[in-house]
C-alpha cells in the first residue's frame, strides 16, 4: 500500500507566518549585538520607504537587516505557528490512514487503526512591551518608541538629542505661558522658576548625551562619562580640552553672560531655596548687595535663556565630531 503525506507537502520547504503590529500599530524590535539586544518599537509605514532598507539600534547604533532584529518572544511565537501548522498536517495525514475492518465469518477477525488526537502544539502568544519615550524622528518622520529619552532613529540614524532638547524647551515655554495666566503670586513664581530650572537641567542632559556617544572621538574619553553643564564657563573650557570647541563663540558675549547668570539662578533655586549666596556674586559680578536676597526670575528672561540655549546646542551639534556608534546606553 502507497501513501503521500499530502497536507504536510503542500506546506512545501517553508512554512509562512507573519507578526502583526500591536494595538498602536507598533512592532517590537530588538538588537542582535549580544553586548546590547536592547529592545525597542517602530512603526511600520511610517519613515524611510525602498527596498532592503538596514534597521539600525537606537541604543548602541548596530546596523543590519532588518530580520536580525525580531525579539525573542517574536522568534518563540514564529516557532510555535510554524509547529503547530506542520504537527497539524501530519495529524490530518495519518488520519487519512484510519480504518476498520469488521469480522467476518464465525471465527473473523476484525482490524482497525484509530488515530488518537492529542494536545496541539501550544502557540506562545506575546505582548509587546510598553516603553517610555516615543519619537517622530524630525529627519525621516518614522515614529518609533525606546526605553530612556536618547536614541538613534531606527531608519535613517539621526540622533534625537538636538529634537529632544527642543520639545522640553517648548514644554518650559508652555510652562511661562501658564504662568502668564495665573493671579496667585507664589505660584506664578514656582511656574517661573521651575521653567528655568527645566531650561538649564534639558541642556545639561543634552550635552552630556552628545557627548558620551562622541565619547571615544575626545582627547579623554573617559571624562566624557563624567561632565557637567550646569556652569557654563567650565564646561567651556571643559569641551576646549576635550574636543578643541569653542563652547561661547556662537552667541554675542552679553547673550552668552545672560546665559550663564540663569544658570548660576538656576543652581540658587535648586539648592539654597532661591537665597543669593556668595558664590553666585563671585560667578556673576552681580552687586554685593544682593547678598542674603531672594531672586526673582522674570518670564522674560526665561523667554531669553531658552533661546540662548537652543542656539547653543545647535553650533555644539554642528562643531563636533560624528557620534561613534559603538556604545550601549547605560
Amino acid at each position: 500500500m502507497s501513501f503521500e503525506f499530502r497536507n504536510l507537502k503542500r506546506l512545501g520547504n517553508s512554512v509562512s507566518v507573519s507578526i502583526s503590529p500591536d494595538e498602536n500599530g507598533y512592532l517590537g524590535r530588538e538588537c542582535p549585538e549580544e553586548s546590547c539586544e536592547g529592545y525597542f518599537k517602530i512603526k511600520p509605514g511610517t519613515g524611510l520607504t525602498g527596498q532592503d532598507l538596514p534597521c539600525i539600534c537606537p541604543y548602541c547604533g548596530h546596523k543590519g537587516p532588518h530580520n536580525s532584529f525580531w525579539t525573542k518572544a517574536q522568534v518563540e511565537y514564529l516557532h510555535s505557528l510554524a509547529l503547530r501548522q506542520v504537527s497539524d498536517a501530519i495529524h490530518k495525514d495519518l488520519k487519512q490512514l484510519e480504518f476498520d475492518h469488521k469480522p467476518r465469518g464465525a471465527f473473523g477477525i476484525g482490524l482497525s487503526l484509530k488515530v488518537k488526537s492529542g494536545a496541539p502544539v501550544p502557540i506562545r502568544h506575546y505582548v509587546e512591551k510598553e516603553l517610555e519615550t516615543h519619537v517622530t524622528c524630525d529627519q525621516c518622520t518614522l515614529e518609533y518608541a525606546v526605553y530612556g529619552v536618547f536614541a538613534y532613529c531606527p531608519d535613517c540614524g539621526a540622533h534625537n538629542s538636538l529634537q529632544i532638547l527642543q520639545k522640553n524647551l517648548d514644554l518650559a515655554l508652555k510652562q511661562l505661558s501658564l504662568a502668564d495666566t495665573v493671579t496667585e503670586r507664589d505660584l506664578k513664581e514656582h511656574l517661573t522658576g521651575d521653567a528655568l530650572e527645566n531650561c538649564v537641567s534639558t541642556f545639561d542632559g543634552f550635552a552630556r548625551e552628545v557627548c558620551r556617544i562622541r565619547a571615544a572621538k575626545s582627547t579623554d574619553p573617559s571624562q566624557c562619562e563624567s561632565l557637567s553643564f550646569q556652569n557654563l564657563p567650565r564646561a567651556a573650557i571643559r569641551m576646549q580640552k576635550l574636543f578643541g570647541i569653542d563652547l561661547a563663540s556662537c552667541v554675542p558675549p552679553a547673550e552668552w553672560q545672560a546665559a550663564h547668570i540663569g544658570f548660576m539662578r538656576r543652581h540658587l533655586l535648586a539648592h539654597r531655596a532661591g537665597v543669593v549666596d556668595q558664590q553666585y556674586l563671585g560667578e556673576t559680578g552681580e552687586p554685593p548687595a544682593h547678598l542674603g536676597r531672594k531672586l526673582v526670575v522674570s518670564a522674560a528672561e526665561v523667554r531669553t535663556l531658552a533661546g540662548v540655549v537652543l542656539q547653543i546646542a545647535r553650533h555644539f551639534i554642528s562643531k563636533l565630531p560624528a557620534p561613534n556608534k559603538s556604545k550601549a546606553l547605560p
